[in-house]
């Protein structure tokens, strides 16, 4: 696999001399996920942490980015590429979701672009984002260039519709699946969108920060775990 730099694709500096975003405080959010510098593994402890996403980043990206962002909005629709964020060495594009598939079928077949391996889509709730609650991020390697690439695409609660991708990159086909079973967003044009991890009729999708935690005990080898909810803080 070859690092260089397509003609058509100038380099410019390193990514990490990008500006950094300006985050966006979106919510508060309990539990124990992202908490430092307590001992409660409870999640109910009142724990609280702020949710922040990235604002746009402002040109130059830096290295092969702003070459590629060029060639995409030069390729895609007017207005496709919604916003760009470099963040931690790594390009994330915000995409229309009416565009997606447009943006994905230049991003595997342009010769400069060539990012032949969708390695899958994950789902991510952010409740407090008025329309934009729901969110799917999708991974991309170019093996031609040894590259890696982010899109994001938003929907809202009340509309969770995004453009299925099989039809570009099949193999999203379980992915997919498995981000409607746990987060509900729907992919139009998926050729069969059932659920793949949780029973056929499951209420709800677990993932979704507002689906409601267990409370359910845990029995192994004779030893009972309480529910999280019931459990005490550990200092």
């Amino acid at each position: 696999m070859s690092d260089s730099q397509p003609e058509n694709l100038p380099a410019t500096s390193a990514a990490s001399d990008a500006q950094t975003p300006q985050a966006e405080v979106i919510e508060q959010r309990e539990g124990m996920f992202g908490v430092r510098g307590t001992g409660d593994t409870s999640g109910f402890g009142g724990l609280r942490r702020q949710v922040a996403l990235p604002g746009g980043t402002p040109k130059p990206y830096g290295s092969w980015f702003d070459g590629a962002v060029d060639r995409l909005e030069g390729l895609a629709a007017d207005g496709a590429i919604e916003k760009v964020v470099v963040d931690r060495g790594e390009l994330t594009l915000h995409i229309k979701r009416e565009n997606l598939v447009d943006v994905c079928q230049h991003l595997r077949d342009d010769e400069a672009l060539r990012f032949e391996f969708c390695s899958g889509v994950s789902g991510v709730h952010y409740p407090e984002e008025t329309g934009r609650e729901l969110h799917a991020v999708y991974h991309f390697l170019s093996i031609t260039h040894n590259r890696r690439i982010r899109l994001e695409v938003s929907a809202p609660d009340a509309d969770p519709h995004i453009p299925s991708v099989v039809s570009v990159y099949p193999a999203n086909d379980w992915h997919e699946r498995e981000t409607w079973d746990f987060f509900g967003i729907i992919f139009d044009g998926h050729p069969a969108l059932t659920r793949i991890q949780m029973p056929d009729d499951w209420p709800g999708h677990p993932q979704r920060k507002d689906y409601p935690l267990g409370g359910i005990d845990v029995e192994y080898k004779g030893a009972v775990i309480p529910p999280p909810d019931t459990r005490r803080s550990y200092n």
